[in-house]
């Protein structure tokens, strides 16, 4: 069974940056876009960013763009989000997904999710 397993969420400051892992198992990556998607409370489900495994391509929201970093650990299977210049409304659970195919930013075209893990931006 696919494992994908998030960790690195915390409490920071605003402008303050975190670094989130998705580790992923018995997923064959090659075929796979791994996307990074954050859900607030009463907020619907919202895409930040995708990196297509087999040739590395990336898309971004709007929001995450400039401030957003998503990258890979061949080594490891791991995916990671660089956030920089954190915002109050960054808060959120962050949610790790695979996506048969093309980099998407649409929850409903990914296959795998992982648990999840809270953002909290705050003074």
């Amino acid at each position: 069974q696919v494992q994908l397993v998030e960790s690195g969420g915390g409490l920071v400051q605003p402008g303050g940056s975190l670094r989130l892992s998705c580790a992923a198992s018995r997923i064959t990556l090659d075929h796979y876009a791994i996307g990074w998607f954050r859900q607030a409370p009463g907020k619907e489900r919202e895409g930040v960013a995708s990196f297509k495994w087999s040739d590395g391509s990336t898309v971004y929201s709007d929001s995450a763009r400039g401030r957003f970093t998503i990258s890979r650990d061949n080594t490891k299977s791991t995916v990671y989000l660089q956030m920089n210049s954190l915002k109050p409304e960054d808060t959120a659970v962050y949610y790790c997904a695979a996506a048969g195919g093309e980099t998407t930013l649409l929850w409903y075209e990914n296959d795998y999710w992982g648990q999840g893990t809270q953002v909290t931006v705050t003074s």
